[in-house]
C-alpha cells in the first residue's frame, strides 16, 4: 500500500562499543527506523525523507520508504525466462518434442519484441533464434559467431517483460500471433494448438518460479482453432491401388542401383503391418517369425523416428527410442499377413540385413531417412496413379498407408479392440479418427433397419 501521511522524527544517538545513529519516522501511523555509521549519513537520509515528504511522494507503507528510495525489483524479460523454462524442459524431452519447443518459444519470442532501433530482419531473427538460442548448450554456454551473438544481444535488450503477459490485452495478441506463419499466412490448426500447449506450460512453470500467482492465460477469452482428429477418407487407398503403387516403388531409380526395391518391403509394412513410418524402420531380423507359408508376426519395441541432429542428444539425426506413447521396455506383438511375409523374406534374401540386424538401410547402411523414402514415394505415385489421382490426396504421404490399413481392417469387420492393440492406439482413438473411413458400414445398418421394420408391416 501507498501513503502520504509522513512524519519525520530526529536522529538519535545508540550507544554501544561503537555508537550508530538512528533515524526515526512513521507512515500511515506505523513507526520505522533505519540506522547509519556517522551522523553525516544519519543526516542525509533524514534530508532525503523530508524532501520526499515535502514533495508529496507516495510512501510504502511495508518498507516505509518513498518510491524514489524503494529497490525496484528486477524484471524478468521473456526471452530470459524462455530460456530457463527451455533448460528445464529439454534434458526429459523427446527430440521431436525439443524442436516443438523450440519453434514454439521462437514464435512468441517474435511477437513480444519492443520497437527497439536496429531490429533484425525477421527471417534473420527466425534462423538464429531456431539454432542458437532455443537450444542446449544455449547461448551463454557455448562460442557464438559474432553476427549471431549481435542478434541475440538484441533480442535480450528488446524482449518486453514477462510480466506484461499478465495483461490479458497482451496475452491475446501474443496467443493470436500463433495464427500466422513467419510470411502472414494462417499457420495449420494443429500448429496453432502445439505452440499455445507450449506457451501454457510454459506460464505454469512460471507460476511455480512465483512470477505469477496464477496462470495469466486462464483469464484470456480465445477462440481456439478447431482441430480436426479424424483421418480424411480421401487419403485411404483400397487394396488394388495400394497394391500398384507398392509395385511401382521397384520402379523408382532404376533396378541396378535398386533405389526402390529396398523400400517395396518398408512400404509394405505400413500397408499390410499397419506400421507407424518410425516402427518399420528400425524393425529388426531378430524381432520377426517368417515362416515359410501363413502367417508370421513381428515383436515391436523400437523406433527409429527421423529428427535434426540438434534435437538428439547423441548427435544423430534418427533417434533411438521405445514405442510412442509406451514405456520403454513396452513391446508390441503384430500378426504378418502371408503377403507380408513373403515379401519381408524375399527382401532379406536380397539385400540381406544391416550390422544391427535392420531390414531396411541406406546404400551406405544407414538408417533410411524420411526424405529419402518419401521421394520414392512421390515419384510411385506418378507412376501408379492417373494424373487426377496424383492430384488428388489419395495415399499422398507414406504414413497413409497405415491410415488405409487400419481401415481395411475395420472394414472386414475386425474387432475394434483387436485392430487398436495391432495399431498401438486406443479404441476409442481408433473409431474417432477412423469414423469416416468405415465404408459400408452405412449399407449394413440401413439392412438391418430395413428388416427390423419390414417385420413390423
Amino acid at each position: 500500500m501507498k501513503s502520504t501521511d509522513v512524519r519525520v522524527w530526529s536522529i538519535r544517538t545508540k550507544k554501544g562499543a561503537r555508537p550508530s545513529y538512528e533515524v526515526r519516522w512513521k507512515v500511515a501511523g506505523e513507526p520505522f527506523s533505519q540506522t547509519r555509521k556517522t551522523k553525516a549519513l544519519a543526516d542525509s537520509f533524514r534530508s532525503k525523507l523530508l524532501r520526499a515528504a515535502r514533495e508529496g511522494e507516495e510512501f510504502d507503507t511495508e518498507s516505509g520508504l518513498p518510491d524514489s528510495m524503494v529497490e525496484k525489483k528486477a524484471t524478468l524479460s521473456w526471452y530470459d525466462f524462455a530460456l530457463t523454462y527451455l533448460a528445464m524442459k529439454w534434458p526429459h524431452a523427446a527430440p521431436n518434442t525439443r524442436d516443438g519447443i523450440n519453434e514454439s518459444l521462437t514464435s512468441v519470442t517474435m511477437a513480444f519484441l519492443s520497437d527497439r532501433p536496429g531490429r533484425p530482419a525477421d527471417n534473420e531473427l527466425r534462423k538464429i533464434l531456431r539454432t542458437w538460442a532455443f537450444v542446449l548448450p544455449g547461448p551463454g554456454e557455448r562460442e557464438l559467431p559474432i553476427e549471431v551473438g549481435n542478434v541475440l544481444h538484441w533480442v535480450a535488450k528488446a524482449s518486453r517483460p514477462l510480466a506484461d503477459l499478465a495483461d490479458p490485452v497482451v496475452g491475446r495478441a501474443v496467443l493470436d500471433s500463433l495464427k500466422l506463419k513467419l510470411d502472414g499466412t494462417a499457420a495449420a490448426a494443429e500448429t496453432v494448438r502445439r505452440k499455445r500447449r507450449t506457451l501454457v506450460n510454459a506460464m505454469n512453470y512460471a507460476v511455480d518460479l512465483g512470477e505469477f500467482s496464477e496462470n495469466p492465460l486462464a483469464a484470456v477469452r480465445w477462440q481456439k482453432p478447431k482441430v480436426s482428429g479424424e483421418v480424411d477418407p480421401r487419403v485411404v487407398a483400397n487394396p488394388e491401388q495400394a497394391r500398384s503403387l507398392l509395385h511401382a516403388v521397384s520402379y523408382v531409380g532404376g533396378y541396378r542401383r535398386a533405389r526402390g526395391r529396398r523400400l517395396v518391403g518398408l512400404f509394405a509394412g505400413m500397408y499390410f503391418g499397419g506400421f507407424r513410418p518410425a516402427e518399420v524402420v528400425g524393425l529388426a531380423e531378430p524381432d520377426l517369425t517368417l515362416p515359410a507359408s501363413g502367417w508370421g508376426s513381428a515383436l515391436l519395441h523400437r523406433t527409429r523416428p527421423s529428427v535434426g541432429k540438434q534435437w538428439t542428444d547423441s548427435g544423430e539425426s534418427h533417434d533411438d527410442r521405445g514405442l510412442k506413447n509406451r514405456p520403454t521396455e513396452d513391446v508390441r506383438r503384430v500378426p504378418l499377413p502371408p503377403q507380408l511375409v513373403n515379401i519381408f523374406s524375399e527382401h532379406i534374401d536380397t539385400f540381406g540385413i544391416a550390422d544391427d540386424g535392420r531390414l531396411f538401410f541406406s546404400e551406405s547402411g544407414g538408417v533410411v531417412s524420411s526424405s529419402t523414402y518419401y521421394r520414392a514415394w512421390q515419384e510411385a505415385r506418378e507412376l501408379a496413379l492417373p494424373p487426377a489421382a496424383v492430384a488428388s490426396p489419395l495415399a499422398r504421404r507414406p504414413y497413409d498407408l497405415r491410415h488405409s490399413a487400419l481401415s481395411t481392417w475395420l472394414n472386414a469387420g475386425v474387432d475394434a479392440t483387436e485392430v487398436a492393440e495391432r495399431a498401438g492406439n486406443s479404441v476409442e482413438v481408433l473409431l474417432t479418427r477412423y469414423a469416416k473411413c468405415l465404408d459400408g458400414r452405412q449399407e449394413v445398418a440401413n439392412r438391418r433397419i430395413e428388416e427390423l421394420l419390414r417385420e413390423y408391416e
